[in-house]
């Protein structure tokens, strides 16, 4: 197709509540959901992931999830390729595409490019954490801040795994990773985007989160995970960070006992969920709505439609 692709986003944290939202408001303007998770790709990832249950993925079409295996490796660039792949095919066919999750990166890499840098270098790495180990993280801050001072302004000294890729950036180009990650901060071309996030207060979000988890462990969430490490694609490096999963591993592996592991979701969630807003932060053209904590999904996805239709995303026709 030529020209921008029509499409809505909805985001937030997790718990936040977008999935049941988004299903809502696609039933209302006949929009098909394109997942914006970096752990709904994953097959047999169910219940840990909270991927919509069938009866609702047939209702309104979903697409990227349950898209690889998971031992399989997915990256930020294969997720952009699919997923504009996706919206493409669903504009074609006069449906709105509807991207809804909470991967930050993901959204980031959607409107405004993605930095593809060279190859990861382990033993560069290695020597990076050895050096920090040694000197403190202040010293290989200090290394960035000599060759990219941009850069160094705005990782924080402890954020070991981005100091390192940014110095093994430098080593390998001879450039700054600030200069080719220009094209970060600039609104690509290939979407026409209303980019909604969904809000709640931090007393709100940790109940849900809490309360989440706790169903999720009475959905079966341990069966599920120590179904996966004994079928023939045992969680991989990448699924093993999942939430949930990472904990029960170790849970598994004798390591803590299922209540500390329970405990430990949930904290680990509510780190993530700040994490989340971190990012979320940095793109001042989200769309926030402050959600109440007895509001219903359907009332939310109203206010958002009336929204939509406001600001003429949505043709008129679909009030």
């Amino acid at each position: 197709m030529s020209g921008p692709i029509r499409a809505v986003f909805i985001v937030g944290q997790t718990a936040s509540g977008k999935g049941a939202v988004a299903f809502q408001l696609a039933r209302a303007v006949g929009a098909e959901i394109i997942s914006l998770d970096s752990m709904k790709v994953y097959r047999g990832m169910d219940i840990g992931t909270a991927k919509p249950p069938p009866e609702r993925r047939r209702a309104a079409p979903c697409h990227l999830i349950d898209v690889v295996e998971p031992d399989e490796h997915f990256s930020t660039a294969i997720y952009v390729e699919r997923a504009e792949s996706a919206a493409e095919k669903i504009a074609d066919r006069g449906a709105l595409p509807l991207f809804v999750g909470g991967t930050a990166l993901y959204l980031k890499a959607l409107i405004e490019g993605l930095f593809e840098g060279p190859p990861a270098d382990p033993q560069f790495r290695a020597e990076v954490r050895r050096q920090a180990a040694e000197h403190g993280n202040r010293y290989v801050h200090r290394r960035l801040a000599e060759v990219d001072p941009q850069a160094a302004e705005r990782i924080h000294p402890n954020d070991i795994r981005r100091i390192e890729r940014a110095l093994e950036v430098y080593e390998q180009t001879g450039r700054p990773i600030s200069d080719l990650q220009q094209q970060f901060g600039t609104t690509r071309d290939k979407f026409d985007a209303a980019v909604v996030g969904l809000r709640r207060s931090p007393a709100d979000l940790r109940a849900r989160i809490d309360r989440r988890v706790d169903r999720m462990m009475e959905m079966g969430l341990v069966e599920e995970v120590r179904r996966l490490t004994a079928g023939p694609h045992p969680p991989g490096k990448e699924a093993r960070k999942a939430l949930g999963y990472a904990e029960l591993l170790r849970h598994l592996d004798g390591e803590i006992s299922l209540d500390e592991a329970v405990d430990l979701i949930k904290v680990h969630t509510r780190q993530f969920a700040k994490a989340q807003m971190t990012w979320f932060k940095r793109m001042d053209w989200i769309e926030w709505f402050e959600v109440e904590p007895d509001e219903p999904p359907k009332t939310t996805a109203e206010r958002v439609r009336r929204h939509l239709l406001d600001q003429g995303v949505l043709p008129s026709s679909r009030t």
